[in-house]
């Protein structure tokens, strides 16, 4: 990574959507694969497109649509991601958390992740919601790695609430009051875009996974080292290999993380209406 470059495309991108949209956003909210429509209930959108900002790399998964949406939703300034950045992709991991470095640079202090993701604990089905309140990364690339950026965290970051407990808290309790039924487990990051073996879900379950998926960690890391205070919910599309008794695949995932859609909207609408 060319330090001072992404330091250059950071302030960049900031200012082109501070231009268009020039209200202080209070929440950035990311959507997984099949999520999309989420942002359909944004007021007054305002659109950027990823190919606007300078250093934003191409979204090139389906369901990923590749643009910011900025306006209101339940009483809250929200910029939307319709569409994140995978390192399986083949990019730098550091351009895959680029969006979060740019909303940091816009003082942005909240973010809402969500995700589509292999679901591996007992009693999990398709269409399942879980609340993550931690993560294993330990295998694949820190988005920290490299040169610091000072002026957003120091070196070293404690990671030991990087899900903040109040904003789960009021997760759960929506969920309870919604009638949706809510997990909550440890989310493995694996890089893919394979989906893991039946052997690596073993070993996932043996070390405390509940569900595994290949994006949210590096954001939610990335985050914490900025400062902000997140959230993630996980859509379990699939159960994961070796439990699921059909073979994987992307489609699968859309379908299962539309069908749910519903749920996961009324449920982050609730949420930040009592956050």
């Amino acid at each position: 990574m060319n330090v001072i470059q992404y330091r250059n495309d950071i302030d960049a991108a900031a200012k082109i959507i501070r231009s268009k949209f020039s209200e202080n956003i209070e929440w950035l909210l990311i959507l997984g694969s099949g999520l999309g429509r989420l942002a359909d209930g944004i007021v007054d959108p305002v659109i950027v497109s990823y190919e606007e900002l300078p250093g934003f790399p191409k979204s090139t998964v389906p369901g990923h649509e590749g643009r910011f949406i900025l306006g209101s939703w339940s009483g809250k300034t929200v910029a939307v991601m319709q569409g994140r950045f995978h390192y399986y992709e083949g990019y730098d991991i550091s351009e895959t958390v680029l969006p979060i470095r740019v909303m940091q640079a816009l003082g942005v202090k909240n973010l809402l992740l969500t995700n589509a993701a292999g679901g591996m604990a007992e009693g999990m089905k398709p269409g399942d919601l879980m609340l993550i309140n931690d993560h294993i990364s330990l295998w694949a690339e820190s988005p920290l790695r490299g040169a610091n950026l000072d002026e957003f965290g120091p070196r070293f970051i404690d990671q030991t609430s990087v899900y903040d407990p109040k904003f789960g808290s009021i997760i759960k309790n929506q969920a309870a009051e919604l009638g949706i039924t809510m997990h909550q487990g440890v989310y493995a990051w694996c890089r893919g875009p394979q989906f893991e073996t039946p052997a690596e879900i073993r070993l996932l379950k043996f070390v405390g996974a509940s569900a595994a998926g290949m994006s949210t960690v590096p954001e939610a890391i990335t985050a914490a080292h900025g400062g902000m205070k997140t959230a993630a919910i996980s859509c379990i599309t699939n159960l994961a290999a070796g439990i699921s008794k059909q073979k994987l695949s992307h489609e699968e995932v859309m379908e299962t993380g539309a069908k749910a859609a519903d749920a996961t909207i009324s449920l982050i609408t609730a949420f930040l209406e009592n956050v």
